[in-house]
């Protein structure tokens, strides 16, 4: 068993601000800890530190037992590092040292055969069985037989940028949940999953005796696993943690009550701060005239002096107040039309009809088209064409690339319906280098520019507005997604297509977000495997193992993975 202890660690971000001031958390003996918090607080700097791939300014981190660590990155990772170079790098560190000699030394052998370079590989070998690098990799086959139903001997030389973001992470979690190490961070392992793999997950965290301290924002997942809530929360002094000894099931309630004992306790301090600073200044004024109440005044100042040394209580902390504005406009009432629409080698023809003011929910498991489906609607339909503003994508919103969809038959859109699409990959390289005020100033096609004020009004509504300078990539995932979906607003969209809009949100910003799409004016339709936010949703178009797309009114999670050729 293994356990962390976090002490009185801070950290300031390179421009002298405190992100972290005093941070306190003990993570016991198999306990599983959610990590929560509004995007930006420092939740993936304190796994960073946790995990010694940085180092806070002050306090320490105490472990015991060994460390297996997800990333925040699994699920986007698109170089050129194979199946065995991921695993490598999560096996313990002996395993991993020998590893990454081997293959310097496998490469070495490639270009040279003489002698020392045969001596390194040999001795390679050698430290590589020592290290039990062969007991490894037989467990590394369990893992890769289990996820991509191919044995590791196949697998391993695969580069990883050839999996879906769903198999990148399921392969790192099984390694993870199999493997030695007692304690585990978990840096948002449950994007990119579907709902079976997220249901798998629950269950393996459940059942591991192993300790591990996470980040999620699926509420569904966080009500059925977290024995306890660690809350970083943020203060212009740098951010605390406020423990929640009970699951996120009660959390939302004593938060609250927190918040409103914290707001009586500086309220009744308040009042006595006044209160003495009267005195005193009453004492001054007398005694200025009457020397008998000299010593009254200098034990009121005193008492004045120790009030404040000792401080208020704590801070309250601010709630976040994000405003979405989604406004949309009245379009055909035949928004999506699909005709026999086939996704070529993803799905079976099917019909479909999307009504004016629909909310649409599309389920299935990875892999299965989903996404195609909503790039061939970002794209205007399946025969948009050039000169038609009408159904022209909405500039901010994710760029449409990766070629033409391959389909047969049609799916065509409404009258005056302007997608606005948000990838769940979504990468801006056009905003590379500007700043949130430069690229609101500048506009985009019929996103007008806007001056300073108006633009950071609407940076504030959406909790941007500390960020306004900061240049767009430096953001956290959370807040580009805020800030994309600002853009989405802001370019007036008809049709909002959302490819798992609430993945990298945190709490407030998931409500704010379905508070918005409730008072949208348009059509909605949104990928998502979060159980929570899809009860918003009217409808459901179910993407089905089989090949078959039906549109259901209940939503339908228990759907097997597509079998393909892997």
């Amino acid at each position: 068993m293994g356990h962390i202890d976090i002490n009185d660690i801070s950290y300031f971000l390179p421009d002298g601000r405190p992100l972290l001031s005093g941070v306190n958390l003990r993570v016991g003996d198999g306990a599983k800890v959610a990590l929560v918090g509004p995007n930006g607080a420092g939740k993936t700097t304190l796994m960073r530190i946790v995990a010694d791939d940085l180092a806070p300014h002050s306090g320490r981190v105490n472990r015991s037992g060994g460390l297996g660590v997800m990333r925040q990155f699994v699920g986007r990772i698109d170089d050129d590092r194979t199946i065995r170079d991921l695993l490598t790098d999560l096996a313990p560190p002996a395993v991993r040292e020998a590893g990454i000699e081997l293959a310097a030394a496998e490469l070495a052998m490639m270009t040279a055969e003489d002698e020392p370079t045969q001596m390194r590989y040999a001795q390679a070998i050698a430290d590589w069985s020592d290290a039990r690098g062969y007991e490894a990799e037989n467990d590394w086959d369990h893992v890769t037989d289990e996820v991509l139903s191919i044995p590791f001997e196949r697998a391993q030389w695969r580069e990883v940028r050839t999996l879906s973001g769903g198999e990148q992470k399921r392969l790192v979690l099984t390694s993870l949940l199999r493997g030695p190490e007692e304690v585990l961070l978990l840096d948002e392992p449950d994007n990119y999953l579907d709902v079976p793999t997220k249901r798998w997950l629950e269950t393996q965290l459940a059942a591991t005796a192993k300790t591990v301290l996470f980040i999620s924002h699926d509420r569904e997942l966080l009500s059925r696993t977290a024995t306890q809530v660690a809350s970083l929360e943020p203060n212009p002094s740098g951010g605390s943690i406020w423990v929640h000894s009970g699951g996120f099931a009660t959390y939302g309630a004593a938060r609250d009550d927190r918040m409103s004992r914290l707001e009586e306790m500086r309220r009744r301090w308040d009042e006595e701060h006044a209160k003495l600073k009267d005195l005193v200044n009453a004492l001054k004024n007398k005694s200025a005239f009457n020397d008998g109440l000299a010593s009254r005044y200098q034990a009121a100042q005193s008492r004045l002096r120790r009030f404040e040394d000792a401080g208020p209580p704590e801070v309250v902390v601010r709630e976040q107040n994000v405003r979405v504005r989604l406004t949309g406009g009245r379009t055909a009432k035949r928004a999506v039309v699909a005709g026999a629409l086939e996704l070529t080698g993803l799905m079976e023809p099917f019909d479909a009809e999307v009504w004016f003011g629909d909310r649409v929910a599309v389920l299935g498991s990875n892999g299965s088209g989903k996404s195609h489906f909503m790039r061939l609607l970002a794209a205007g339909g399946s025969n948009p064409d050039p000169a038609d503003s009408d159904h022209a994508p909405v500039p901010g919103g994710a760029p449409v690339h990766g070629g033409p969809v391959a389909h047969t038959g049609t799916v065509t859109l409404g009258s005056r319906v302007r997608p606005g699409w948000f990838a769940q990959n979504h990468t801006h390289p056009e905003f590379d280098g500007k700043t949130l005020l430069d690229i609101l100033h500048r506009g985009e096609g019929a996103r007008d520019g806007m001056s300073r004020e108006p633009a950071s009004k609407a940076l504030d509504r959406y909790e941007l507005a500390g960020q306004a300078e900061q240049r767009f990539e430096t953001l956290s995932g959370g807040q580009q997604a805020r800030f994309q979906i600002l853009l989405l607003e802001l370019g007036g969209a008809t049709l909002l297509l959302l490819d798992e809009p609430t993945d990298n949100l945190d709490l407030h910003s998931a409500e704010a977000l379905e508070a918005g799409l409730a008072q949208f004016e348009g059509t909605v339709v949104a990928v998502t495997h979060d159980r929570w936010f899809a009860r918003g949703f009217d409808r459901f178009l179910v993407f089905g193992s089989d090949g078959r797309v039906q549109l259901t009114d209940e939503p339908v999670w228990d759907v097997e993975r597509v079998r393909r050729e892997r």
